[in-house]
């Protein structure tokens, strides 16, 4: 089997030579690639096809050329969470197909294992999922366009304490973002005055999560902060089961586990959940109502956008800008220096790229999970403007 382990020596040869391929506009200027890193199979099948209408309405309303370039996505699956395989894809992406940029990814350790490869030839990634603290600091190629944890933790630790919540207990998955989340919400709440009662890690993989529902009802909190991303689902119908709603507990979450794909597949059973996120696709703003147009016109079984659709959205129009700057040109740290600062208006509402972390700063929003009519929607119930990572520094 041919060796796939590509040194960062040649990494950095083959991309000066890249390099010397003139990068400006013109009628002989070179296609924009950009090389597109995620989970698109296994539980996020649904989110990637929302992620490609995203795409499409992008190129509907900004065009498939800047600058004279020619988009061209090059979309690669890493199949879940796999440091191994998100590195290899992003040297093939770097080597093979000469990307000017990377963006995606939807595991924080992903992001981890491109991170040595991302500094050492200079090629920006544009993240557009993975959450965890610390992963820009160490790799000044990196700029995320999704959220942390801290920022969606303190501000549902905030909201909780605000609303008089005073206990709580924690239910998390194992793995580094999960951790993150537990420890922002459980920091910014006992700093608050609030009690937690408990806590429980959850392997990743789990399916049956009976015991964990009854451990949560035994500590007889007033709620419990979960943090379950795809395994929400398993949960909820735990906790439906062992008549968790009728005891008068509120789940507070991170949004991902209410994400509007998930939604009609929870049902009833999220009927009052509480979440923080960056975005909800009943956010009231002409953007968003275009964005939502536009993507369901591009793919009619896609009803609303979600916050990973946005997501991808807003990092293709920060490559836009950055490439327009540079009349063309794709230099790495020029594009990095334009980043730094960048604000802009999204279907999410404003957003601005930190200049010091590089890093998002935006809305976050508390939504509740409601049924209009015979649909479900994350309801914004509160807002918490421009705000940063309590974190990264």
């Amino acid at each position: 089997m041919r060796n796939r382990t590509i040194s960062a020596a040649l990494l950095a040869t083959a991309v000066a030579v890249t390099a010397l391929v003139p990068h400006g506009a013109g009628a002989d200027s070179p296609p924009l690639r950009v090389g597109w890193i995620a989970t698109f199979s296994g539980g996020y099948t649904t989110g990637a096809k929302v992620a490609d209408a995203a795409v499409a309405a992008f190129m509907k309303e900004h065009g498939d050329s800047i600058a004279g370039r020619k988009l061209e996505i090059i979309k690669r699956d890493d199949g879940g969470l796999a440091p191994d395989t998100a590195k290899r894809l992003a040297q093939e992406l770097i080597i093979s197909d000469k990307v000017d940029f990377l963006m995606g990814i939807t595991y924080s350790p992903n992001a981890m294992a491109i991170g040595p490869i991302s500094t050492s030839v200079k090629k920006p990634l544009l993240i557009t999922n993975g959450a965890a603290n610390g992963l820009l600091g160490p790799n000044p190629y990196f700029s995320r366009f999704s959220y942390t944890e801290g920022q969606l933790t303190h501000s549902l630790a905030q909201w909780a304490l605000k609303n008089n919540i005073k206990t709580a207990y924690m239910a998390y998955l194992d793995f580094a973002t999960g951790i993150d989340a537990a420890d922002g919400f459980q920091t910014a709440y006992t700093a608050g005055g609030g009690k937690i009662l408990g806590e429980v890690r959850i392997p990743v993989n789990a399916t049956d999560f009976s015991a964990y529902v009854q451990r949560i009802k035994d500590a007889k909190p007033q709620a419990v902060f979960v943090f379950l991303t795809v395994s929400g689902g398993p949960f909820l119908k735990a906790w439906v089961s062992a008549g968790g709603p009728q005891s008068g507990m509120k789940i507070l979450g991170t949004g991902d586990m209410t994400n509007e794909a998930n939604l009609p597949g929870l049902g009833d059973g999220a009927l009052g959940v509480i979440t923080s996120m960056n975005y909800s696709a009943s956010h009231s703003s002409p953007l968003n109502a275009q964005l939502t147009r536009d993507m369901h016109a591009a793919d009619p079984s896609v009803e609303v956008p979600d916050f990973g659709a946005v997501a991808t959205y807003d990092a293709l129009q920060a490559i836009y800008k950055v490439v327009a700057a540079q009349n063309g040109g794709s230099d790495p740290d020029k594009a990095m220096a334009t980043l730094k600062g960048m604000k802009f208006e999204s279907p999410r509402g404003p957003i601005q790229i930190d200049p010091q972390t590089r890093d998002i700063i935006e809305n976050i929003y508390i939504r509740r999970v409601d049924k209009v009519g015979d649909r479900y929607q994350n309801t914004e119930i509160a807002t918490f403007p421009n705000v940063k990572d309590p974190l990264e520094k």
